[in-house]
């Protein structure tokens, strides 16, 4: 069930906004996402929060910086995500111009598993031989592995946003801006971004030793299109400086200076980059980049973003694509199987939704996990076989259940029932034994019920009211297209009523219709609906510039409507 809410905001605050020159209907969405001054919204990097704020990371440009001028040989241990692929890249490219002898290697997850583990660090000693082993976007859960590594003598440094353990990795040196005592103001950082600003940080510790200077120090910022790339399809919150540094990222890819990778991946997703927003980032671009991770080996994206051939990206690219397809036919299939064996049982009696397949590849269950959230609007965890008599699950939650923490209650309860486990609040995985199945799923359902009221399992759609009939034009979308939205940071969606003139359905999925207000017709799509609409409706929508045929025309893509 879902009911239609409109956010709430200070007038005071709108008024204020606007005085400092933003239009409006701007100045009342800021007011609406809690913005409290105009500046907040700039893009500018010299907006960003300086990285000697972050903790530990001046001690980990020390750390590189000796390394890189006693020439150590440095191994990137990389996750197998959009995040964890681009942190890989940022991490080699931004090492290299400075120096470093740097290689990387990104274990297959379903032989190794996730993180830097004991196993992980055998083959990386064995294969690579490093001095030093840097993880990006893994490592502060990694207990055992940076024990195995000090063992053989190798150095880590853990570069990592995860939440961490009571229990942190014995490490050289750790940089996540949610480890105990850092005040990073920003919580929200990907992996890719800490990746980042380490390398800041070493470029800064190298000039300062006379390695270069302002004029010839290695331009850091010829990376923000993968920085960018990493902390959209993470779908971590799009705080001021998440968004400064997506900004920079699509200022580029627009420009057409963005790397070959990531120009291939826009054209076999049909994108035109010079329009890029942070749609075609988490819906277009990451997709295809995270389809190697989940059926295949991540090596093929991250090869994708380290070259600098366009030929080769191109080709790339299209195997990436093909994946994709794979991908999506896989996870319809198990999408279906999971509908299937919820028919005989009504979600809205649970709080939680446990779900395991003997069928299901755990490639693909924590997206599965989330359009299952979307649809019943409850915490999900899917589990696939992981061999040995073990299963893997992943999860996505709604607002006001922490996943993670969750989780940690359950093991707390239950010691032993969990395996491993990790995550955040909204995503999380698992692993545990296939007989203690039906144990943890009472577990965590148990869980379930006590945090979780009926009105936190409902769905709210919260709007930003209703819009006046002058803005429905181009400009106008064009100035909200001018901000960065996502995780966070939603995008405009507004409600008003609306008489339905005519409605037909498209390829038996999608509701074409043509939509009347103040006596002025609109086109309008809502997709993966198809039933018909009665002739007054309450609806919230948003603004789209669609080009069909050379033209380009407003649209309204309805989000969900209510009968009047």
């Amino acid at each position: 069930m879902t009911r239609i809410s409109t956010r709430s905001y200070s007038v005071r605050q709108a008024e204020m906004l606007a005085q400092q020159g933003l239009h409006p209907v701007m100045a009342r969405l800021m007011a609406a996402r809690g913005l409290g001054e105009a500046r907040e919204l700039a893009t500018d990097l010299d907006a960003l929060i300086a990285p000697k704020a972050l903790l530990h990371v001046e001690q980990a440009a020390i750390f590189l910086a000796d390394a890189i001028d006693a020439q150590k040989k440095m191994v990137i241990v990389a996750d197998y995500d959009c995040d964890g692929a681009t942190a890989c890249v940022v991490a080699l490219r931004g090492l290299r111009a400075m120096g470093a002898i740097v290689d990387y290697i990104v274990p297959n997850r379903f032989e190794y598993g996730y993180g830097l583990t004991p196993e992980i660090v055998a083959l990386t000693a064995r294969e690579k031989s490093p001095d030093i082993i840097v993880t990006v976007d893994n490592g502060i859960a990694s207990i055992d592995g940076v024990a195995e590594a000090n063992q053989r003598g190798i150095a880590v440094v853990v570069t990592d946003h995860h939440l961490p353990a009571a229990q942190l990795p014995d490490a050289a040196v750790i940089v996540n801006p949610n480890q105990p005592g850092c005040g990073f103001p920003s919580k929200n950082l990907a992996g890719v971004g800490v990746m980042f600003y380490t390398l800041l940080a070493l470029r800064a510790e190298l000039r300062q030793r006379g390695r270069f200077d302002a004029a010839t120090q290695p331009r850091l910022d010829t990376l923000l299109d993968f920085v960018a790339l990493g902390t959209v399809a993470d779908v971590v919150k799009l705080d001021a400086n998440n968004r400064i540094l997506v900004a920079q990222g699509l200022k580029r890819i627009r420009s057409g200076r963005a790397h070959a990778g990531i120009a291939a991946l826009f054209s076999v997703a049909a994108r035109d980059v010079r329009k890029a927003t942070p749609f075609d980032l988490g819906f277009a671009a990451g997709p295809r980049l995270n389809a190697a991770g989940r059926l295949a080996d991540m090596s093929l994206g991250i090869e994708c973003l380290l070259t600098d051939d366009s030929s080769r990206a191109w080709k790339i690219a299209h195997e990436l694509d093909t994946i994709n397809r794979e991908r999506r036919d896989i996870e319809a299939g198990m999408q279906e199987a999971a509908l299937a064996a919820l028919e005989h049982i009504n979600p809205q009696d649970s709080a939680t939704l446990s779900l395991f397949n003997p069928d299901w590849h755990q490639g693909v269950i924590g997206i599965v996990a989330s359009r299952l959230k979307e649809k019943f609007y409850r915490p999900t965890l899917t589990f696939a076989p992981a061999g040995d008599g073990m299963i893997k699950g992943s999860g996505r939650s709604i607002p006001g259940f922490h996943l993670r923490d969750a989780l940690d209650l359950v093991t707390k309860r239950h010691p032993g029932l969990i395996d491993k486990f990790g995550g955040h609040a909204m995503a999380a995985g698992l692993s545990l034994q296939e007989s203690n199945f039906s144990t943890f799923q009472q577990a965590f359902e148990t869980v379930g019920r006590e945090w979780l009221s009926a009105a936190d399992l409902e769905h709210v759609l919260e709007t930003d009211g209703g819009l006046e009939s002058d803005y429905f034009n181009l400009d106008f979308i064009s100035m909200l297209d001018g901000q960065v939205w996502g995780q966070g940071f939603a995008p405009p969606l507004f409600c008003d009523e609306f008489r339905v003139l005519n409605q037909r359905v498209l390829k038996e999925r999608h509701l074409k219709l043509q939509l009347e207000k103040d006596g002025r017709p609109y086109d309008a799509i809502w997709f993966n609906h198809a039933e018909g609409l009665p002739g007054k409706i309450r609806a919230a929508y948003r603004l789209d510039a669609n080009e069909f045929n050379g033209r380009t025309q407003l649209q309204l893509m309805v989000e969900h409507a209510e009968a009047l």
